[in-house]
């Protein structure tokens, strides 16, 4: 049996127990004052430094910004007759953070609410683009039916809301299409150009005054501050930032006028403006065929898009701001005023014409449509529109002082209207086509130029605008569409200032020459005499014909008995009473033939709506396609004419002259056609 050893026994230390002890306990009490340190300081911080921070997002918790789109900004005629509106109108919005993946909600919703596929296909689109805390709209235009349908199953769908808004409406519709222009919903490219604070906007301005007055139109957006549950739903507003309704735009435009202007046409298209040549109001301008705005408010369907883009007659472009073509014999009074302030010719200067002019050294020359008029001054050159007598005066004068003239009197430049995209046209000139052509100039081009032929184009604003400008005596008055804004229902009408034009002439003399020759174009046996029957007030004109096809074996061609998209472009423009001008008016009739014969009936038409309040009848035999354009049973051989210049016959040859204009048919004739060498 094994001993065992007793166990030695430790004393203790009580004193070094006891300091130990202390140590610990201290250094607990520094850890513990250390955390109870800095968890005050985290409170200080919370509660005190960042006090506003938190606050904020703990009322973002239950209160949240809606923001408030302001009505968009009314346009009225000049009578107060409301053109642009907005209707009250129910959407559909989808925020995909909280409706989750639309394969899930979609199918049910379509049940309850028809869906386009345009409108899926917009949706799409948008999620991919954009956050997705942000509401997307799904759906335009929700029917009244449709709503209630949704609000029942409301529950089911979170996330999609039914948002009340204002929808543009354009009461006249396919009337004041080109000049309204229309709104549409903002896609990626506009939310990208319109940037930060403005993500509520659902439409914009596209075409038209809606888009060059979009700044205005539009107000400012507005927010209310809506108080929700842990749900989500609105409990109460306990704030409002109101919205600022936009701008309302009064217009010069009668709505009265603008449709005297489209009945007077006729099922024929083309383009015609017209004006107060006092002021430079534009009172009626139009563009036919033309469209109903209100198709693309909410997204036009793929049918209606393809029916008009598809159209040869091309009801979507706006003749008068972005068309154009050559002039013609409508450049002849304001050429002939540039003859005589140049010096180069004076009121009874007369030369002698004998039905062709020749370039001096060449056999070949350049045919007048009547033969030959005799002697020939500036008062008779305008009303029988004899062209031998601008042959040579664009010879005597040389396209460099031409030009010169011609920008003066407003071409090759904007016309000053209140709307984007306008275009300037062409003035021929050596410079131009250098640019494009490894050719010199000849001066054959200078001598067609003289009759508003070759590489022309002016637009139907540019030939107004320099009509209204011999009439009133010789001011180039910018044009303009907007003649008063107000902000607000209550508030009263602020009217547009608009800067006083230049002068086109310092002589009175030299004015009433060309004025003169108006008046008899229409009042003393001109080429546009048969408008004058029954008239009841004075007045001057000028007609224009701007060929498409040339001669064929040195013979004219009837126009009338070309097919429809070949007959040439027929132009007139005109002030009345010639005595006190109230309206200055500019027509192009696309495929019309003679400028005497289908546009100066327009003209008269209008005098007579303006002037004596007498409207128009329509024709009961006019057909249109369901979305305007060329008569029914027109079938197009070719497309229509581009607006880009170029000469009305292509040269064949270096030097090979254009076909020149003609008023009236020309008799046959065995001449060579026209050339230069």
């Amino acid at each position: 049996m094994a001993l065992v050893r007793p166990r030695s026994r430790r004393l203790k230390n009580a004193g070094a127990e006891a300091a130990q002890f202390r140590a610990r306990a201290f250094v607990a009490m520094l850890f513990i004052a250390a955390a109870l340190l800095g968890l005050g300081g985290w409170y200080f911080r919370l509660q005190v430094l960042q006090h506003d921070d938190f606050v904020t997002r703990s009322e973002a918790n239950r209160i949240k910004l809606q923001p408030i789109v302001p009505g968009r900004g009314l346009i009225y005629d000049r009578k107060g007759r409301i053109l642009a509106d907005n209707v009250p109108a129910w959407r559909l919005d989808v925020t995909p953070s909280e409706a989750g993946d639309p394969a899930k909600w979609l199918p049910g919703l379509s049940q309850r609410v028809a869906f386009a596929p345009e409108d899926l296909e917009h949706f799409e689109q948008a999620r991919h683009a954009s956050r997705g805390f942000k509401p997307i709209t799904l759906k335009m235009r929700v029917s009244d039916e449709e709503a209630a349908r949704f609000a029942v199953d409301r529950w089911r769908y979170p996330g999609i809301e039914l948002v009340s808004y204002l929808n543009r409406r354009y009461p006249y519709g396919e009337l004041t299409a080109h000049v309204i222009g229309y709104v549409g919903r903002v896609d990626v490219a506009d939310a990208k150009n319109l940037g930060p604070g403005f993500d509520a906007l659902t439409h914009i301005g596209k075409t038209g005054l809606e888009r060059s007055y979009e700044e205005l139109l539009r107000g400012r957006i507005g927010y209310e501050k809506v108080e929700t549950n842990v749900e989500g739903r609105p409990l109460r507003t306990v704030g409002r930032v109101p919205a600022q309704p936009g701008t309302d735009l009064r217009l010069s435009i009668d709505i009265d006028l603008q449709q005297a202007m489209v009945t007077a046409f006729g099922d024929m298209d083309g383009a015609a403006v017209a004006v107060d040549p006092r002021t430079g109001d534009v009172l009626a301008m139009v563009s036919l065929p033309s469209y109903d705005a209100n198709l693309f408010v909410n997204g036009i369907s793929h049918t209606a898009y393809k029916a008009l883009t598809t159209n040869p007659s091309r009801p979507l472009f706006n003749r008068p701001l972005l068309g154009g073509g050559p002039p013609g014999s409508t450049i002849k009074p304001l050429f002939g005023l540039a003859g005589l302030d140049s010096g180069l010719r004076t009121p009874s200067t007369a030369v002698f014409s004998t039905g062709e002019f020749h370039i001096p050294g060449q056999r070949r020359g350049y045919r007048d449509a009547h033969g030959g008029a005799g002697w020939t001054d500036l008062k008779k050159s305008i009303a029988q529109s004899v062209n031998f007598y601008y042959y040579k005066l664009a010879y005597d004068m040389g396209v460099e002082k031409f030009d010169l003239y011609m920008q003066k009197f407003g071409f090759g430049q904007k016309s000053g209207i209140d709307m984007l995209g306008e275009s300037i046209g062409i003035v021929p000139s050596p410079e131009w086509k250098a640019k494009r052509s490894k050719e010199p100039w000849y001066a054959g081009e200078t001598v067609i130029a003289g009759i508003g032929q070759g590489y022309w184009v002016a637009t139907v604003l540019q030939l107004v605008r320099g009509t209204a400008a011999i009439a009133n005596g010789g001011a180039l008055n910018p044009l303009h569409v907007v003649m008063a804004t107000r902000e607000g229902y209550n508030s009263s009408w602020r009217a547009t200032p608009h800067p006083p034009g230049a002068r086109i002439t310092t002589s009175e003399e030299h004015l009433r020459a060309v004025q003169e020759g108006m008046i008899a174009t229409v009042h003393g046996g001109g080429t546009a005499a048969n408008i004058a029957r029954g008239a009841q007030f004075l007045m001057a004109g000028k007609t224009g014909t701007a060929q498409k096809v040339g001669r064929q074996a040195g013979r004219n061609v009837d126009p009338h008995a070309l097919p429809y998209n070949l007959r040439h472009q027929a132009l007139f423009i005109a002030y009345a009473p010639a005595d006190n001008p109230q309206i200055a008016i500019a027509v192009s009739v696309e495929h019309g033939g003679f400028g005497a014969s289908s546009a100066a009936p327009i003209a008269r038409k209008v005098f007579d709506a303006w002037l004596l309040g007498k409207m128009p009848a329509p024709d009961p035999d006019v057909k249109r396609s369901p979305q305007g354009g060329a008569p029914l049973d027109y079938v197009p051989l070719t497309e229509v004419a581009p607006t880009v210049a170029k000469p009305a016959a292509a040269p064949a040859t270096p030097g090979a002259v254009p076909q020149v204009d003609d008023e009236e048919p020309a008799p046959a004739s065995p001449d060579p056609l026209p050339a230069t060498p």
